[in-house]
C-alpha cells in the first residue's frame, strides 16, 4: 500500500479511498470481521458513499491493525476514565509526515516558527498522540526557542511577554484547562501570539462550551481569535479551526455526518449527527471511523464540532459486533 501518494495530488481522493478500503476490509481482521456481520461482501463496495465506517470504541477492545505487521508504537487516549482507547501504529513516519506536512499547510515553515507547549498532564503520558506531535514539531523549532511551558515556572509571565515582542511568529498550544488557568492567574497582552487549544478539560474543570472558552480567552490575552486542533489518538491526521469553531481538514482526511437515529444512514450536510472521519494517512489500521461526537459539516467540506453522544454503549454498531 505504499504505493499511494497518500499526502499528494496524484489520485483523487475516491479513488484512494476506495484502494484503501480493500486492502483493509482484506488485511485487517476486526474491519473484516465488522463487515462480515454487516454481511456487506467488500467487492460490491464502488463509491466512496458506501463504504461502511468502524465504530471508534473498538479501539478500546480490539486490536485494529492489519495483519503480519509489527507494532512500531501504540497510542493510548487520555480518557479520564473507563477502558482507554489504543491505536497500533506500524509506521509511526506515516504521522510524522501527516502533522507537519499540515502544519506546515496551516502556519507556515517550521524553520520560522517558535511552538510554545503548555500541556500539564500530557508530558506525564509517553503514550500520547497530541504529545508525540508537540514534542517532534518543537524539537525541529527547537533553535527559534520553543519550549514547554509551567504554571509553576517563576519567569513564566516573562516568558510569555517576550514572546509576544519577538519578530518570530509564535505558537502557543496548549489544553483548555491549562489555558483557562493562565487565563485567570496571568491575564495580559498576548496579542502577537497565534493560541491554539486542543480541547478538553481532562477532568481538571467543568466542561464549558467552545464560544465560552474562548469568549475568556480572547479578553484575557488580548486575541481577536483562538484557533483550535480537532484530532484525538485513533486518527493521524488532525484538523485546524482558525475561527469561531469551524474545522477544516488536510486534503487526505474528510468528515461527514450521519443521522442520529440511523447507524447506516446517508451522509449528511448542514444537520446535526453523528461525526465520520476517512483519515487515508491511517492505511495500516482502519481509514474509516465514526465516531462519538456530534458535529455538522458543510458544503466547502468544513465542519464544527457540537458534543458528544451519551448514548453510544447502545449503538446499533456497536451491538452487531459484540458477537465477534
Amino acid at each position: 500500500m505504499t504505493s499511494i501518494d497518500i499526502f499528494g495530488e496524484s489520485q483523487a481522493f475516491e479513488h484512494k479511498a476506495l484502494e484503501i478500503f480493500r486492502f483493509q476490509a482484506q488485511e485487517n481482521p476486526v474491519y473484516q470481521s465488522y463487515l462480515s456481520n454487516l454481511k456487506i461482501n467488500p467487492q460490491t463496495i464502488t463509491k466512496l458513499q458506501d463504504i461502511p465506517f468502524l465504530p471508534i470504541a473498538l479501539f478500546k477492545t480490539h486490536r485494529v491493525l492489519c495483519d503480519h505487521l509489527e507494532v512500531d508504537r501504540v497510542f493510548q487516549s487520555s480518557g479520564t476514565g473507563g477502558e482507554r482507547s489504543k491505536h497500533f501504529l506500524a509506521d509511526t513516519s506515516l504521522y510524522e509526515a501527516s502533522f507537519i506536512i499540515n502544519f506546515e499547510r496551516e502556519f507556515g515553515s517550521l524553520d520560522e516558527i517558535c511552538i510554545l507547549g503548555l500541556l500539564p498532564n500530557y508530558q506525564e503520558n509517553p503514550h500520547s498522540s497530541l504529545l508525540y506531535m508537540m514534542n517532534e514539531l518543537m524539537e525541529r523549532t527547537q533553535s527559534n526557542g520553543s519550549q514547554y511551558l509551567s504554571l509553576e515556572q517563576g519567569d513564566l509571565k516573562q516568558v510569555l511577554q517576550k514572546a509576544n515582542q519577538s519578530q518570530l511568529k509564535t505558537i502557543l498550544v496548549g489544553v483548555s484547562f491549562a489555558l483557562i488557568d493562565l487565563a485567570e492567574q496571568l491575564p495580559m497582552d498576548l496579542s502577537n501570539l497565534i493560541i491554539i487549544e486542543t480541547g478538553g478539560m481532562k477532568g481538571q474543570r467543568k466542561e464549558i462550551t467552545r464560544d465560552a472558552l474562548h469568549g475568556q480567552l480572547k479578553k484575557a490575552f488580548n486575541q481577536k481569535q483562538i484557533m483550535s486542533e480537532y484530532g484525538m489518538c485513533e486518527l493521524l491526521s488532525q484538523a485546524y479551526s482558525k475561527a469561531d469553531g469551524i474545522f477544516r481538514s488536510p486534503p487526505w482526511m474528510k468528515v461527514y455526518t450521519r443521522p442520529l437515529q440511523d447507524p447506516f444512514g446517508a451522509m449528511e450536510l448542514e444537520r446535526t449527527g453523528v461525526v465520520k472521519i476517512i483519515d487515508l494517512a491511517n492505511i495500516y489500521s482502519c481509514s474509516f471511523i465514526e465516531t462519538e461526537d456530534l458535529g455538522k459539516v458543510y458544503k466547502d467540506g468544513s465542519f464544527e464540532i457540537l458534543g458528544r453522544l451519551d448514548y453510544t454503549q447502545l449503538r446499533g454498531c456497536n451491538l452487531m459486533f459484540q458477537s465477534t
